[in-house]
């Protein structure tokens, strides 16, 4: 299945004609879907279908978008997206099946009801296919993705505020951080892939050390200092990059992204978006706080694990980190 996941993802890569494409697409959803619902329990298997619905109804649209293309000018590139109508279409299905606002209701959904490794896979692997189209298509709708960018960095930060569940905290963290790559994307091509591969990174890690401690709640990270102390102390970093704080690694594409927007004369645009990075923020420092800054039996909201000698390799871990 992870064989077929790579397989769908470089044929959508390699290709330059719609339907194949649109073909490794499908073969990337379908790859997936096994391993989402491979714990057979009622949430994964409802988070497996919501997935499978959302992806459907996005190729579909894509598939429509590329027929009235071929329809319209007689051929099936990639390139030649000159018309508005199927432009448009093909970027809404796109950022369908990526999960950008106002199309995210999905997105928190899925990833809640996933274990973290393939709620791992689902926020990396699975964005790769459909921003290399993006960046193919090269829309000439510009207010379009400005829009979607825009909702996206706004409804990452507002929908996380409220959480208590991990995942969907790093579900809307993932939506606001699409929505950054989106705004930069008609500009500069080369910034969104760099803002993805730093994203990628942070999220890799992030998951990683969630997994170790085994905790899918803020009140079960309050005991990972007796699990794993190195890690406890090294995630808060991690977090504070993801909300785009200098002088850590994740402020790095926030800072270029708003200085490109602000030579495309977009400052109100580029207020905005900063102001929704605070947003988030806010919630990763949550998170920090309960993993470092609670000293965990005085405010005991759950058992104590047992301090049994961990047999996980931390060493990987800390490196990634």
């Amino acid at each position: 299945l992870l064989f077929a996941m790579g397989l769908g993802t470089t044929i959508t890569f390699a290709s330059s004609h719609w339907l194949l494409a649109w073909m490794g697409l499908e073969i990337n959803t379908l790859a997936i879907l096994p391993l989402m619902c491979q714990s057979h329990h009622p949430r994964a298997v409802e988070a497996t279908i919501k997935y499978f619905l959302t992806q459907a109804t996005a190729a579909a649209m894509l598939l429509f978008a590329s027929i009235t293309n071929a329809w319209i000018t007689g051929q099936w590139n990639l390139e030649f997206m000159s018309y508005s109508l199927p432009t448009t279409l093909v970027t809404v299905a796109l950022a369908l099946k990526i999960g950008l606002a106002p199309l995210h209701a999905w997105m928190p959904e899925v990833l809640q009801g996933l274990d973290l490794t393939t709620g791992l896979i689902l926020s990396t692997w699975q964005k790769l296919a459909p921003f290399c189209l993006l960046l193919q298509i090269n829309p000439s709708n510009t207010s379009l993705l400005l829009i979607l960018g825009l909702a996206s960095t706004l409804v990452g930060g507002w929908g996380g505020l409220n959480q208590n569940q991990l995942r969907k905290i790093l579900a809307y963290s993932s939506i606001a951080h699409l929505g950054w790559m989106i705004l930069v994307l008609q500009f500069f091509p080369s910034l969104t892939l760099l803002t993805l591969l730093m994203y990628f990174v942070m999220t890799f890690s992030l998951f990683i050390s969630f997994k170790v401690n085994n905790s899918t709640t803020i009140n079960s990270l309050s005991m990972s200092w007796s699990k794993a102390p190195i890690i406890s102390s090294m995630v808060p970093f991690i977090l504070l990059s993801l909300g785009g704080l200098p002088p850590l690694s994740g402020f790095m594409p926030k800072w270029l992204i708003l200085q490109e927007l602000t030579k495309q004369s977009l400052a109100p645009l580029a207020t905005l978006a900063a102001l929704s990075a605070l947003l988030s923020l806010y919630f990763y420092l949550r998170i920090s706080y309960a993993m470092t800054l609670t000293m965990s039996p005085n405010i005991l909201l759950n058992a104590l694990p047992w301090r049994l000698p961990s047999n996980q390799h931390t060493l990987p871990l800390a490196t990634t980190t």
